[in-house]
């Protein structure tokens, strides 16, 4: 096993398309660490260059402290596992798994002996004469899985192995990798563009942002799930982490009745502010607040902070989201066509998270209060988290 540590990492292609830029953090041994991010952020490429499939122009890759940034691929003793399982169609499941090994001309007894646990490991036992044209995605994701595993190596590289999946079988191959990697001891990197699947499984999570100049940098936060979710280190972060995304409205900061008023631009809705030194410090300016929709409570008429008109509303069962507008710029933080197309129109489309039996009629007004305390704050200009 092994420690991974990336160091000013970056990547610009010939054409002049940064791909990453300044991405530094380290991997503990055995620990799972996941990247997360939209399309074009990177994860993909750092992956790529952490397997020695592509070369950096700046920084350090190291592994236990020794530097491996020129090693060759197959000298730095790491198993990839991909989208698309890159099977052998030809071949029995054994062989397979075998087909490493068997190149590496190990011995055919301790081949078997490690063939034959990892499959009883990944329950692929009564299938390893069947060839991957007769397995379901899930038991062809697991051989796949047991072909990276025989090697024993010193990390797993997997891209995006359960896009390919369909939902029911996502979530249970979620839970079976966690268990895996928890079983192994072995560190992986993990990379997907789903964020759910990044809390669920990740020891810590890496939040990538794309990038534009070398100068900046992808890496926005990597800390624990929870952590991510409850303390985001910036606006991407907040919008990006946690389904359905956080609600933003900018807000103008007043000092009234010794304390401070927000009051959200280009409406009449306005809600008392927390008291801290760091927001007080934004009295008479405007800020971003984030409300995530369980933030949102069904009241009285009288004590609404928003009372709008609910014309979609989503039953899920044990919660039902329900969606409306206000009149208010949308902060849009994702570049999501949505909410660029609602800020043109001078709308902020925002989302609350409710009892079923509080689901109103379609197109009632729905008075909802807000738990003012556990809102988030941030800066306009840089979008920097605002907490004292």
């Amino acid at each position: 096993m092994a420690s991974m540590t990336f160091d000013g990492i970056g990547k610009t292609f010939p054409d002049g398309t940064v791909a990453v830029a300044n991405v530094s953090f380290a991997i503990a041994d055995g620990e799972f660490v996941v990247l997360v991010g939209p399309s074009g952020c990177g994860k993909s490429t750092l992956l790529r260059m952490a397997a020695g499939l592509e070369t950096l122009n700046t920084g350090r890759l190291l592994m236990d402290d020794a530097d491996v940034t020129n090693t060759e691929p197959q000298d730095r003793d790491i198993a990839m596992v991909f989208q698309n399982y890159a099977l052998y169609p030809h071949m029995t499941v054994y062989e397979n798994m075998a087909f490493g090994l068997q190149q590496r001309r190990m011995p055919k007894d301790r081949i078997d002996r490690l063939v034959r646990d990892a499959a009883e490991m990944l329950d692929l036992t009564r299938y390893l004469a069947r060839k991957p044209g007769q397995l379901s995605g899930g038991q062809r994701q697991r051989v796949a899985m047991g072909r990276a595993i025989v090697r024993h190596p010193m990390a797993f590289l997997m891209d995006e192995p359960l896009s390919n999946l369909d939902a029911k079988l996502r979530v249970q191959m979620r839970s079976e990798l966690k268990l895996l990697n928890q079983r192994l001891g072995v560190t992986t990197l993990y990379v997907t563009h789903d964020q759910v699947e990044a809390m669920t499984m990740g020891d810590r999570v890496a939040v990538l942002k794309p990038v534009q100049d070398a100068g900046e940098s992808n890496l926005q936060q990597i800390d624990t799930p929870q952590m991510l979710y409850d303390r985001p280190a910036n606006l991407f972060v907040a919008g990006f982490i946690g389904s359905p995304a956080m609600n933003f409205v900018r807000v103008d900061l007043v000092e009234e009745g010794g304390g401070l008023t927000a009051k959200v631009v280009g409406t009449d809705i306005a809600f008392k502010a927390p008291q801290g030194e760091a927001l007080s410090a934004y009295a008479g300016r405007q800020v971003i607040a984030g409300i995530r929709p369980e933030m949102f409570s069904v009241c009285r008429p009288e004590e609404a902070v928003f009372h709008q008109e609910i014309p979609v509303a989503e039953a899920l069962g044990a919660d039902t989201f329900v969606f409306f507008d206000i009149p208010s710029p949308a902060v849009d933080v994702n570049d999501a066509e949505e909410r660029e197309d609602f800020s043109r129109k001078g709308m902020n489309r925002m989302v609350a998270r409710i009892p079923p039996a509080a689901t109103p009629r379609l197109n009632a007004r729905l008075p909802l209060t807000i738990d003012v305390a556990a809102l988030h704050w941030f800066d306009p200009a840089d979008g920097r988290a605002i907490r004292d």
